[in-house]
This record gives C-alpha cells, sequence and structure tokens, in this order.
C-alpha cells in the first residue's frame, strides 16, 4: 500500500501552495502547522543542501470533526496528527507536485470500525483538495 497520494500540476510552486490551501480549507481541512523544509535545511545544513532540495513546505492540515471522531476510537492516533500535505518543487522543474498522506494507512493501524469511517471520509476530502479545479489541471493523475 502506499502511503501518499501525489498529484503534478502545471503551476509555479507559490501558487501552487496557495491553491493548495485554499482546496483543503474548501474541505474541512485546517492548517495547524507549516514547516518551509527550504529554509529550515538553509538554517540548519547550508545553502547547498537548500538548493538541492528546491522549494518543499510541509502543511500540517486536521479536519477537527475527523480528529474527534478518530481520537474517539483509537487516541494514541493523535501522534500520527496532523495529516501531512507537501507542496514540492524540483530546483530545476516549472511543475508543481503535492504529496497528501494517504488516510488509509490510519486503518492498517487500529481494528476499531469508526477509524475506517475517518480515513474513508478524509481520503474523499483529501483527494478532492487533491484535484480540485482551484489546482488546475493536472500533469500526472493521482497516484492510486
Amino acid at each position: 500500500m502506499s502511503y501518499a497520494r501525489t498529484i503534478t500540476l502545471r503551476l509555479p510552486y507559490a501558487e501552487a501552495v496557495e491553491r493548495t490551501r485554499e482546496a483543503l480549507a474548501e474541505r474541512g481541512f485546517g492548517i495547524l502547522s507549516e514547516t518551509d523544509v527550504k529554509t529550515t535545511f538553509e538554517k540548519k545544513l547550508g545553502a547547498e543542501s537548500a538548493e538541492a532540495l528546491g522549494d518543499y513546505v510541509i502543511l500540517g492540515v486536521c479536519n477537527p470533526g475527523l480528529a474527534s471522531k478518530a481520537l474517539a476510537a483509537a487516541p494514541e492516533l493523535g501522534a500520527l496528527l496532523p495529516c501531512n500535505v507537501v507542496v514540492r518543487r524540483d530546483v530545476e522543474d516549472d511543475q508543481s507536485i503535492i504529496d497528501a498522506v494517504d488516510p488509509q494507512t490510519l486503518v492498517q493501524l487500529s481494528d476499531a470500525p469508526q477509524v475506517r469511517e475517518v480515513a474513508d471520509d478524509a481520503d474523499a476530502r483529501l483527494r478532492a483538495a487533491l484535484t480540485s479545479p482551484a489546482n488546475g489541471d493536472p500533469i500526472t493523475p493521482e497516484s492510486p
């Protein structure tokens, strides 16, 4: 089983980040954290490491209603929250890539039927956000 949903878009990086935020918000996800990995690499590892990585941001997203249901069924799932959505662009690329954690991985970690329901709902919402018209036309289809 793949642990991420991935889509490639013909969008500049900054626009892909903004449109991804909008698409997530439209599906009830808030952004709890944001990590600019390129900036972190530059500070901790130097400019060369940052440039080799390219543009890369991790958005820690959460849908409070879904999180509440998941934590009620299996409190230890909090270790996997928030769910991560990555927007990235390779150094020499004019397209952006969006990776989102596959919520179905939660099902592999819990026997609670409520977790499957939450994962199914979260999965549908994340898929819709990834393929949102706000994100433009994908270059590559979403991964399974």
